[in-house]
């Protein structure tokens, strides 16, 4: 008789298991809640959208847009979140952003939800299929690649064994 295992899942991670898992602090810190993480597969995540954080002052400050540069951010992270889980190091570096489309502006008051779900990689990278939705509707989307520092080489090569 032969048994298949599901992958653990975990569900409603708060801003203090968050910061457990990933090294980012405020202002940089951009999940607020993780909803729910099977490691190594996928995730879904929430990030609030406030018209006190900082880069509404110069972004822009008679029309507020949440810097496009910040919704992959907080994707990365979710998707970093999604990689340590399954056993990576302590910090997943962002490496590649592929085919990102922005379709509308994010606004103070917006939440963002956010989903990660692996496509390809190994041992030291993956690369995630990524999006970013406001009411449902898709804000942002394309491809992102986190890698493991730990299991690359001096010269970037991803190596085949952490040692």
């Amino acid at each position: 008789m032969t048994t298949t295992s599901e992958p653990a899942v975990l569900t409603g991670l708060d801003n203090d298991r968050i910061k457990e898992i990933l090294p980012h602090r405020w202002p940089m810190l951009l999940l607020d809640r993780v909803e729910r993480v099977e490691p190594g597969v996928r995730g879904t995540g929430v990030k609030n959208i406030t018209a006190t954080e900082p880069w509404f002052q110069g972004h822009f400050p008679a029309d507020a847009v949440f810097p496009g540069v910040l919704v992959v951010e907080a994707l990365a992270q979710l998707s970093g979140v999604v990689f340590a889980l399954a056993g990576a190091g302590p910090i997943g570096y962002l490496a590649g952003v592929r085919s990102m489309r922005f379709r509308r502006p994010v606004r103070p008051g917006d939440s963002l939800s956010l989903t990660s779900e692996r496509t390809a990689g190994g041992r030291g990278y993956c690369e995630y299929k990524v999006s970013a939705r406001v009411d449902g509707a898709v804000v942002a989307e394309g491809s992102i690649t986190i890698a493991d520092p730990a299991a690359t080489s001096s010269n970037g090569k991803v190596l085949r064994t952490r040692e």
